[in-house]
């Protein structure tokens, strides 16, 4: 008895493992759902194939059901090899039946190279059908007559299909147009014309054809902001004025290095004559003693000579202005 208790068990939990793995391989209720869906579904090809290549046999099924529902032809085997590529296939089939709806021509092969490409294919289709509005950050520009202008532009886009894979961002879009404003006010004579018209900035930014390579269409650039800023060229004009002034500085001392060089040079050159001349004197009385020694100066022609001398003086001292002194 203790046997037969043994192997009932034993078979038993045998019938529930095998219940489970046949369900777990053989989605009953999906293969039910699948059918009165009209979706025609082989059970060991299809579902039991799926679970042996380790796909999620509900996502391909129900993304197979939506897209047939739709009216939109895919074949399964093309869902399980974009999942099994990495990517969405739900947002795929939900782009797919978005697009058909706004009659947008996508075709599955583009949407699921969108999709693998990183973008959000979902968004994409909801883009083309309601366009996005993008608002550019601060730019700055200077008019003609030195007046700094601020502008803020907001820029209606919509997403272009064909350029989705491989097209620019909208931070493209965003330098693009910042550019253009740029551009657009320092072209402009004056800042009160862009004032009074800051529509011009929009018309010559949106003329340019901003959305060349880009994933999006521009359908319009409208101007929300404009002030005025800073007078840059009234600043520009100060600043050159103090580096021209600084320039002066620098050339006047350079000059007036130069002349304070040159006299400290004459005084050495003046110092050294005065050297010589008060060498020269002190050889004198030697002179004058060699020249007694030797017979070729007498004592009267010594005495003359003095005499000379204090004529001399005294012509010199008479010729000189005389200096008063004033007393405080």
């Amino acid at each position: 008895m203790e046997a037969i208790a043994g192997l009932s068990v034993f078979i038993f939990v045998a019938l529930v493992f095998l219940l489970i793995v046949f369900f777990y391989f053989i989605p009953i209720g999906l293969f039910i759902t699948a059918y009165f869906s009209g979706v025609k579904l082989k059970i060991f090809k299809d579902l039991v194939g799926m679970r042996l290549r380790k796909v999620p046999p509900v996502t391909i099924v129900r993304s197979k059901i939506t897209a047939a529902k739709a009216g939109i032809p895919v074949e399964i085997s093309l869902l399980e090899a974009h999942y099994l590529a990495g990517g969405n296939v739900p947002k795929v089939i939900n782009a797919l039946v978005s697009a058909d709806k706004a009659n947008l021509g996508l075709t599955f092969a583009r949407a699921t190279a969108i999709d693998l490409a990183g973008r959000d294919v979902l968004e994409a289709v909801k883009m083309s059908v309601i366009p996005k509005v993008i608002e550019t950050p601060l730019v700055a520009g200077m008019a003609k007559d030195g007046i700094q202008l601020k502008a803020i532009a907001r820029i209606t886009v919509r997403a272009n299909i064909e350029r989705l894979v491989g097209g620019a961002g909208e931070a493209t879009i965003l330098a693009r147009v910042g550019e253009g404003i740029v551009s657009s006010i320092g072209s402009s004579e004056s800042h009160k014309y862009v004032l009074e018209n800051p529509d011009s900035i929009s018309k010559v930014v949106l003329a340019k054809g901003l959305d060349a390579g880009t994933a999006f269409e521009i359908l319009s650039i409208d101007i929300a902001d404009v002030d005025v800023g800073q007078n840059i060229g009234a600043k520009l004009q100060a600043d050159q004025a103090q580096a021209d002034l600084q320039i002066a500085r620098a050339k006047a001392e350079e000059r007036r290095a130069a002349a304070v060089a040159l006299e400290q040079e004459m005084v050495a050159e003046v110092s050294k004559q005065r050297a010589r001349v008060v060498e020269a004197e002190a050889e004198v009385p030697k002179a004058i003693a060699e020249a007694f020694r030797s017979g070729r100066l007498g004592v009267m022609d010594y005495y003359n000579m003095k005499n000379i001398q204090a004529d001399t003086q005294m012509r010199e001292t008479i010729g000189k202005p005389e200096v008063k002194q004033v007393k405080e």
